[in-house]
């Protein structure tokens, strides 16, 4: 090995970290013989944090780092501090973790890190939350050991003792060689072991019981037996192995340690080493176990499940009251000895959940395409506090007048009316908080930005609601948004919104008499009666532009749903709806639905939908009331607090730029 400055351990397998998690061993298997940087405390910022280059070397106790420093003036300063003993432990940053019940099993090195040894010395993992889509999982690994300086160049092969002295090897690393089907039958040997040792036991109680010694078989039965073992012999498929064939692939040293193996758990079950022997029968020991577990011509078993079985699961997951295939094989292990003593723990076989999307949680919220069209189609003013004045020149004495006589004076002709109002704004806001340990312990999506997304999104949902409906409080609630701060289109004056109230009545007759019903469905009667308002009431329409139609989605249902006398829908999309109610697009509002009001006769309304050009709608917010987050955190609480505030008002600043389309639902005149 080339010569370096220092080595210590990068990791440690199966050493159980303050966090609770172990890295498995192997973790980093694939990182062997790589090199990373050397980089101080961590510090991925700045070139001259990097001190030099570490060669990984896995092992069976972890994984170990030769490390050697560059000719920097850093690298230098931390080859004295080592030297000095200043610094004394290594820590990795490794990304692409897998991790299992707490137990780290893949992850790949991306540095090695001279760290501060700390007064409670002991491995520990850091984790390191990352946001954005590239983001993976992420961890600082402590081990808590010191490192060990390298001697001269004429010594450096002195690495440490256990990292390169042969040492003996133990029952577990003889274990590790065997293949899988080789450990199948070490297993299956070790139970028919203990099984054989308990029914000897009970034999020989009763034997006990009874006073009487063993007796062995007469030749009769003895040639049944052998006649019996020949035709399971015949049976037997050629190309099966026994639990004997495949034991005989084993090495020596593999036998001797199955043995021990054996001999230490009848050890634990309480047989000893005298009662049981490795024979068939040894002649003057009653004793002995009644067969040889090492001649065996059962079939190994594999522990799967059979067609026969798998089907049985099956249908018992698609019974009523089971519901899955999770409980369906629970149950079947608790009905089925086989499969229970097999598997233990079912639920183990089972793969860990998955998310169907991985990262943040699908937001599930009211239809939002609305609200961008408000927000978006809306005048904007630079000045809050915005004013709007009319002249009515629609009376009927303001007109022209005709000159005949000479002798008649002219007269003036009638005043014109003048409207004006002004509208201050208001500040809408919306708070929230998250506690400190949520954001760190929340891994796999940002859930900060997460938050302030739904934050962004309720208060434009919140502002536009009012401008068009009003925020749905009422008066006297203390977060009242005002409605003479962002006054509402479907309840401002008459001179800026026309109220049309449908009439069913009228369309009914229109359509056929008084025996509408029986020819005509509700639905196509209630889409007439809507059509016949909507196009009336445009006749006193002087809005700029095209407006769009805002309803109820039970409103737009109806309409797509009106049969003729054939049973053939009229309208077979929105876009063909649009083009008979002669607005440009249809937007469905779900706070639209149950929303009634009372004028102040006592009349109660049922809104179905509002008829506007959001263009004529003016949003007012001076320098400073945009859209401004504010962050702090409370130390008292751990909490992180966000609050998302605006500050503007808004109003139709064009007469007669809007049509709200209402049922009568309560006549106060009867």
């Amino acid at each position: 090995m080339e010569n370096y400055d220092f080595s210590g351990w990068a990791t440690r397998n199966n050493l159980r970290c303050s966090d609770g998690r172990t890295i498995l061993k192997d973790a980093f298997k694939h990182c062997d013989g790589s090199e990373v940087p050397l980089v101080w405390n961590h510090q991925h910022n700045d070139p001259n944090n990097i001190l030099g280059k570490a060669l990984l070397h896995n092992m069976d106790e972890g994984v170990y780092a030769y490390c050697t420093f560059n000719d920097s003036e850093s690298g230098k300063t931390a080859k004295q501090l080592v030297q000095h003993g200043d610094v004394r432990a290594l820590s990795i940053y490794a990304n692409q973790l897998k991790e299992h019940m707490s137990c780290v099993s893949h992850g790949m090195i991306r540095e090695v890190s001279l760290v501060l040894a700390g007064a409670n010395p002991g491995a520990y993992i850091e984790n390191v939350i990352k946001h954005g889509e590239d983001s993976d999982t992420e961890a600082i690994i402590y081990t808590g050991e010191d490192i060990v300086l390298s001697h001269n160049d004429e010594d450096s092969e002195d690495v440490l003792e256990h990292a390169d002295e042969d040492k003996e090897e133990t029952v577990a690393d003889v274990l590790d060689t065997l293949s899988e089907k080789q450990k199948k039958v070490v297993y299956a040997l070790i139970g028919q072991a203990l099984e054989a040792s308990d029914s000897s036991d009970e034999e020989d109680d009763d034997d006990d019981k009874d006073d009487k010694p063993i007796k062995h078989s007469d030749d009769a039965e003895d040639k049944k037996e052998e006649t019996d073992m020949a035709e399971d012999t015949k049976k037997k498929p050629e190309n099966e192995e026994t639990v004997a064939d495949v034991f005989e692939t084993l090495s020596e040293k593999q036998k001797t340690v199955v043995y021990a193996l054996i001999g230490q758990a009848l050890e634990d079950a309480g047989v000893s080493g005298e009662e049981v022997e490795h024979s068939d029968y040894n002649e003057g020991a009653e004793d002995s176990m009644k067969h040889n577990i090492f001649e065996n011509d059962a079939q190994i078993q594999s522990g799967v499940l059979s067609h026969a079985e798998q089907k049985e699961i099956i249908d018992l997951a698609k019974q009523s009251g089971v519901g899955s295939l999770r409980t369906a094989m629970q149950i079947y292990a608790e009905n089925n000895d086989s499969l229970a003593h097999g598997i233990s723990d079912i639920s183990t076989l089972f793969p860990d959940y998955k998310d169907v999307y991985p990262g943040a949680p699908e937001l599930l919220e009211r239809d939002h395409g609305w609200v961008a069209q408000v927000m978006k189609k809306a005048h904007k003013s630079p000045v809050s506090r915005i004013r709007t004045r009319h002249a009515d020149a629609r009376a009927a004495e303001v007109r022209a007048k005709g000159y005949s006589k000479r002798e008649n004076a002219k007269t003036i002709s009638g005043n014109v009316a003048a409207v004006m109002r002004t509208t201050d704004p208001q500040t809408v806001y919306y708070r929230d908080a998250l506690h400190r340990d949520d954001v760190i312990d929340i891994t796999d999506f940002d859930v900060i930005a997460y938050q302030k997304n739904i934050m962004q999104r309720g208060l434009e949902e919140e502002v536009a609601q009012a401008a068009l409906i009003g925020d749905g409080r009422a008066d006297d609630h203390a977060d009242k948004i005002s409605a003479n701060n962002i006054r509402p289109v479907w309840t401002d004056s008459d001179v800026y919104t026309i109220k049309a109230t449908i009439d069913m009545e009228a369309a009914k007759k229109e359509l056929q008499g008084s025996n509408t019903s029986a020819n005509f469905g509700e639905n196509y009667i209630f889409t007439e009666a809507v059509i016949a308002s909507a196009l009336y009431s445009r006749e006193q329409y002087k809005g700029k532009g095209l407006p769009d139609f805002y309803c109820a989605p039970h409103t737009l249902n109806t309409m797509l749903l009106a049969r003729d006398l054939n049973g053939r829908r009229i309208y077979d999309s929105a876009a063909d709806l649009a083009k008979v109610l002669n607005v440009g697009e249809i937007f469905t509002v779900e706070q639209m639905a149950g929303k009634t009001r009372t004028d102040d006769e006592g009349n109660e309304y049922k809104l179905h939908g509002i008829f506007v050009n959001m263009a004529n709608y003016t949003f007012g917010c001076a320098k400073g009331g945009e859209i401004t987050n504010f962050e702090d955190f409370d130390i008292d609480f751990n909490q992180y607090k966000y609050l998302m505030e605006t500050r503007l008002s808004g109003a139709l600043t064009h007469p007669l730029s809007a049509i709200a389309l209402e049922e009568l639902v309560v006549d106060a005149a009867g």
